[in-house]
């Protein structure tokens, strides 16, 4: 059985990844965004902690999942569910780049998204990633208790292409 939960912060990889790794080990993958916020026919909102973790367990009765999404509170357990956590956690200054490009690109309409690509949003994910960096710590001491499941990929030359890398397996 596959359990899979890939976390980073916003422009870390995390999706392309998910995606990646869903097709190789043919296991179905989840957004967490579209589990915190529900796309309905009256419009998109915010699902209460308990309607999330409702949707997850739903989720989990399949047996096989791959999770991606930035540390919430609302799914935090997660990491105990998970065979596997992958820590995607590339420089800062790559993250700050991606999340310029990825703006561009969805202004374009090159890249989809689920959200309104304006400045206020451009703002936020610098602001979030802005946060993540001040709360490291606690990030850091949080994987700590799980270390045995614990893979972390520093830079995007470690991820999958199709087949895992040398250093795909190793936990960090």
């Amino acid at each position: 059985m596959k359990k899979i939960f890939i976390i980073g912060i916003v422009a870390s990889g995390k999706t392309t990844l998910a995606k990646r790794l869903s097709q190789i080990i043919n296991v179905p993958w989840y957004e967490l965004d579209s589990i915190v916020h529900s796309n309905t026919p009256m419009g998109r909102y915010k699902r209460t902690a308990e309607e999330q973790l409702n949707v997850i367990m739903e989720i989990d009765k399949k047996g096989t999942w791959i999770f991606e999404g930035t540390d919430r509170d609302s799914y935090q357990c997660l990491y105990e569910m998970a065979d596997t956590v992958i820590f995607l956690d590339p420089p800062l200054w790559k993250r700050k780049i991606r999340i310029f490009i990825r703006f561009i690109k969805q202004k374009l309409g090159i890249e989809k998204c689920h959200y309104k690509p304006d400045f206020t949003m451009l703002k936020l994910m610098y602001k979030w990633t802005k946060d993540f960096e001040q709360s490291r710590k606690d990030f850091e001491a949080k994987l700590t208790r799980y270390n045995e499941k614990v893979i972390r990929l520093r830079d995007s030359g470690s991820r999958i292409d199709g087949v895992p890398r040398s250093d795909f397996g190793q936990k960090k």
